[in-house]
């Protein structure tokens, strides 16, 4: 659908003609569309003769909305919607992009990030991309320049992260994820290559448990199979934006973020769920939305203790 595709292009176009132009914010804007997906991770070493490899992970066939909801001369804030079926839309993670930010969460496990100050000298001319849950709560951020390498546009950083989701839930014999993700734009889309490692850290120390590589492919489709994802997202904005600015508030007077897993059995994205379908069936007063937002949040902020087994 036409629709959809002037709509991204519009939004991105509309700030970048008004601003001074920065440096490789096309190659940024290339990430915005309508794709089809697909996600494949198989571990590849372990320095533990013993250690047991987990089974290769396919994940093909998705279609994937990912379009701009915010947009400066310096940042890109991108929405990833899951396509599903027509009537079945997922609210998908979130990605920042920023130009020359001069700030940073570095995850330092345990469910804990803490904010440090980056060098002007270190971040110019680099964006930082910043990864949130389908929450909009904190996963990593990582910063690095924008390259030329065999004529292709590549962004590589490695940085630390907690346990991806299709892990956190089924294993706990780790509980770092040092992430090297490379994105490559390609004449259909881009893919994103990551050569992760899955460590244990105990206090100073870490134990190496095994390498993985992950290859996300995003090929480029007819905008018209988004078309469900952006009428799911018109009936339900209003609400997710309420979610973003109340944890960018949070995140912004906040040096330091902890968080818990769970909260009597639920993870914080099933208590955000259910609040959504109050809010867009009426249950739930428009002028009492926020407080209702910052109470489920709230319900998470703090410490939990974190059980790790050791790696057999």
């Amino acid at each position: 659908m036409r629709k959809i595709a002037g709509l991204i292009l519009g939004v991105v176009l509309a700030a970048s003609a008004s601003a001074q132009a920065v440096k490789d914010k096309p190659q940024v804007e290339k990430l915005c569309g309508c794709f089809d997906v697909e996600f494949k991770y198989a571990e590849t070493f372990s320095p533990d003769p013993s250690y047991k490899y987990h089974n290769r992970e396919e994940i093909s066939g998705g279609t994937e909305l990912v379009f701009p909801v915010e947009v400066s001369d310096k940042k890109i804030v991108m929405q990833h919607l899951l396509v599903i079926t027509d009537s079945m839309i997922v609210k998908h993670w979130r990605e920042d992009w920023t130009y020359e930010a001069n700030e940073i969460f570095s995850y330092k496990g345990n469910k804990t990030w803490k904010k440090e100050k980056l060098p002007a000298s270190t971040v110019k001319g680099t964006w930082t991309q910043s990864v949130w849950e389908v929450s909009d709560e904190p996963r990593y951020q990582g910063t690095a320049p924008w390259l030329t390498v065999d004529g292709k546009n590549v962004w590589t950083n490695t940085t630390d992260a907690p346990l991806p989701r299709r892990e956190y839930s089924v294993r706990s014999d780790y509980n770092i994820l040092r992430r090297t993700n490379r994105i490559s734009i390609t004449k259909d889309g881009y893919l994103h290559e990551q050569d992760n490692q899955k460590i244990l850290r105990s206090g100073n120390t870490e134990k190496l448990l095994v390498a993985e590589k992950g290859i996300n492919s995003y090929k480029r489709i007819d905008s018209s199979k988004c078309a469900p994802a952006l009428a799911y997202w018109e009936k339900n904005k209003a609400y997710w934006t309420k979610v973003r600015l109340i944890w960018a508030d949070y995140v912004a007077k906040n040096s330091t973020i902890e968080l818990k897993t769970k909260v009597d059995g639920k993870v914080l994205h099933e208590y955000l769920y259910a609040l959504a379908a109050d809010y867009r069936t009426g249950k739930i007063k428009p002028e009492d939305i926020d407080a209702s937002i910052k109470a489920n949040i709230g319900k998470f902020l703090g410490h939990d203790d974190e059980t790790v087994a050791q790696a057999k």
